[in-house]
């Protein structure tokens, strides 16, 4: 038996399928089109292990997916497959649309397809999880209640609306077809292995390198902030224990401004990776033009998940913090890899022909 897990190379998937086989001998196989964000030095310390295979590779190209299917034959398929920064759905909509729209209603017809085929009891226990986000659901004034899995879809950037319609289509294969689906969503994510375009690793990465620190408007958006790990966790239990069709929220309960994220970056950098001049490095932060249609809140009411699988964050956001500016102060290489870009060099020369 295997799994194939889709965007393994990205932050979160990297994460899902590194922490997997530290904890199963079951197989992994990642497919990911190894774009900017999809690094195959995520899974570096894979390379040689028999359980874990890497194929290059889009979600929307129906062959290859209906090609790896047949040879992997899974139990299970994990779509973390997404484009998800909003600034650059702002730039180029269309790019979102193709990947998170088109790329997931032709994976699911090629999952569809392979589920149809299986026995008997395989169909029965086989499952898609869809990794979506609470940003489809809008914006949250100050003090309303958090997001549930009953909240009204209101999305308001590119992102979350192509990610808002992915979850649209993931429903409607179960429901037309009666694909066994489970859709997540979640807060945003922090941890080892995440893009220098997110605040968190842009922030840690611009005050090493003495860069503007910058936040949009007043800084005062508030977030729901989970731990990568955390994420991981509750999508296994997600796998192994939700009915088909199910839908949950993955929440942190660590609601926090932007300012405040960055100022404890800071704090934590000023205590780990003094400045050479021994300043703050709080003196870096600069407010930068608001983005339009930037979301003033999200928080997610994760209590259904707890109730239903016992699930619960192990991480504080202050614990988790630390662990993170720890892996980017102990991981230089991989960061200067990811933002000269040298990283694709290595990938078309292993996987392009």
């Amino acid at each position: 038996m295997s799994i194939v897990v889709t965007g393994g190379a990205g932050f979160i998937g990297s994460n899902f399928v590194l922490d997997w086989l530290v904890q199963s001998d079951e197989p992994v196989v990642t497919l990911d089109k190894l774009t900017y964000a999809g690094n195959p030095d995520n899974l570096a310390s894979l390379r040689g292990d028999a359980r874990h295979t890497l194929v290059q590779g889009d979600i929307g190209d129906p062959e290859t997916v209906s090609r790896l299917l047949a040879a992997h034959a899974p139990r299970a398929v994990i779509n973390f497959a997404a484009e998800t920064h909003v600034d650059r759905s702002i730039a180029d909509p269309d790019a979102f649309v193709q990947a998170n729209i088109v790329g997931t209603s032709r994976l699911l017809t090629a999952v569809r397809d392979y589920w149809a085929r299986l026995a008997p009891a395989a169909k029965a226990g086989f499952r898609f999880v869809h990794v979506s986000t609470d940003e489809v659901y809008g914006s949250l004034e100050a003090g309303a209640p958090a997001f549930t899995e009953t909240t009204r879809y209101a999305p308001n950037s590119p992102y979350s609306a192509s990610k808002a319609a992915s979850d649209h289509l993931v429903r409607a294969f179960h429901t037309t077809y009666g694909l066994p689906v489970l859709t997540s969503n979640c807060a945003n994510n922090y941890g080892p292995y995440q893009f220098p375009e997110k605040l968190i690793p842009l922030v840690i990465h611009n005050a090493l390198a003495g860069k503007p620190l910058p936040l949009y408007g007043d800084g005062l958006q508030v977030r729901d902030w989970l731990y990568v790990a955390d994420h991981c966790d509750a999508i296994r239990k997600i796998l192994e224990a939700g009915e088909p069709g199910d839908t949950f929220n993955v929440g942190g309960w660590n609601e926090k401004t932007n300012l405040d994220v960055v100022r404890q970056l800071c704090a934590l950098l000023d205590e780990l990776s003094p400045r050479p001049d021994g300043r703050p490095y709080a003196d870096q932060i600069v407010h930068v033009p608001d983005r339009p249609g930037h979301d003033r809140r999200y928080a997610v009411d994760a209590s259904r998940l707890q109730r239903a699988m016992g699930w619960m964050p192990a991480e504080t956001f202050e614990t988790g913090l630390r662990k993170t500016v720890l892996w980017y102060l102990d991981h230089p290489r991989w960061v200067a890899n990811v933002t000269s870009g040298a990283y694709r060099d290595w990938a078309k020369e292993q996987y392009e022909t």
